[in-house]
């Protein structure tokens, strides 16, 4: 044979469209994450101003107009308003004007992330200094002592975000990607649900009884762990049973090139660039982070939306999954399932 017969046999038109597949994620990969988190800066952080009626309206356009547009500020009646407001993540901070002195407060919440709370006791200690003013910082919801940089619920999605697609890959390689039929559909997604319970579950001891890193409640993190595993296990199940084994590699593009640069954990989405401030709450890391805090630091508010989302993705992944498969009149197996079995077969 020459060696262009041999390069034929070794590697098959399918293998080559598999591998550039890979290539343009990796390349993607790199573009998301460097994209997103390269150069953080804060653009239209909600901020709540309490000041004074003379002087609140001032305030709040000398604060529109700082360089970059980092806030989006909007006055606030009074402190316990503005506390309730960041509680109810309704704004990321706020400051508190004293008229009789010089020292106004800030206030934060390091739970929601410590890197723009940090930027935002970095940024009003300028601009106090510029007035004559200093500012004392006082954190709302402060971020646990054992969770660094606020990034442990951020890691713990990602971790359930991660057992999703794995199982839902496992069970398209083990019997091929496409079920055969609706049972079969019926049969991969309850055992996902199986392991989404166990897995939300395991998550959510070994963050809280065992490590410490998050407080909050357990049983709250299990019900969410399960969700987003599901979600996430779902979607691929649906991915895979429209595109095949490529449903995989779009799986990933979703969930780990665009979703996890995108979910506000390294830096809080009001530091992202727009298209990932955008994409972000829309996807499962996103939501599943944003609940996370929520669950841990904020009482568990504001997390109607992002269980929504998280719904919407299992939901539609369930359907399609059950769909795809009610259509295949014939069993069929996937040529990846095919292989395997001849391979056993020359064994």
């Amino acid at each position: 044979m020459t060696f262009v017969d041999e390069l034929k046999s070794a590697v098959t038109p399918r293998a080559a469209l598999l591998v550039v597949g890979v290539l343009a994620l990796q390349l993607l990969f790199i573009a998301s994450y460097v994209g997103a988190l390269h150069n953080p800066k804060p653009r239209d952080v909600p901020f709540g101003v309490v000041a004074p009626q003379q002087v609140s309206a001032q305030l709040v356009g000398r604060l529109e107009r700082l360089p970059g547009e980092p806030l989006d500020p909007r006055p606030v009646s009074d402190a316990d308003e503005a506390r309730r407001q960041i509680m109810n993540r309704d704004i990321d901070g706020a400051l508190l004007v004293e008229p009789a002195g010089s020292t106004d407060t800030l206030l934060v919440a390091s739970g929601g992330g410590t890197v723009l709370s940090s930027t935002l006791e970095a940024l009003f200690t300028k601009v106090e200094a510029a007035n004559r003013r200093t500012v004392r910082t006082v954190d709302v919801a402060p971020a646990s002592p054992q969770d660094f940089d606020g990034l442990s619920a951020f890691y713990l999605v990602v971790g359930w975000c991660v057992g999703g697609y794995i199982c839902a890959a496992i069970l398209a390689i083990s019997a091929g990607s496409r079920p055969a039929n609706t049972t079969r559909a019926v049969i991969r997604l309850g055992t996902l649900a199986v392991y989404s319970a166990i897995g939300g579950l395991g998550g959510a001891i070994i963050v809280g009884p065992i490590l410490g890193a998050l407080p909050g409640s357990v049983a709250a993190l299990w019900g969410l762990g399960t969700l987003v595993v599901f979600a996430v296990g779902a979607a691929t199940l649906a991915l895979q049973s429209v595109f095949g084994i490529v449903g995989i590699g779009l799986a990933i593009l979703l969930i780990v090139v665009a979703g996890n640069p995108s979910a506000g954990g390294a830096f809080p989405l009001p530091m992202l660039p727009p298209f990932w401030n955008a994409i972000g709450p829309a996807l499962p890391p996103g939501a599943g982070t944003w609940v996370a805090r929520s669950i841990a630091y904020f009482k568990g508010n504001d997390v109607t939306g992002p269980l929504l989302v998280l719904s919407a993705w299992a939901v539609a992944g369930t359907a399609i999954t059950l769909v795809t498969a009610s259509l295949r009149r014939k069993p069929q197996a996937e040529p990846i399932a095919r292989e395997a079995g001849g391979q056993e077969a020359g064994a």
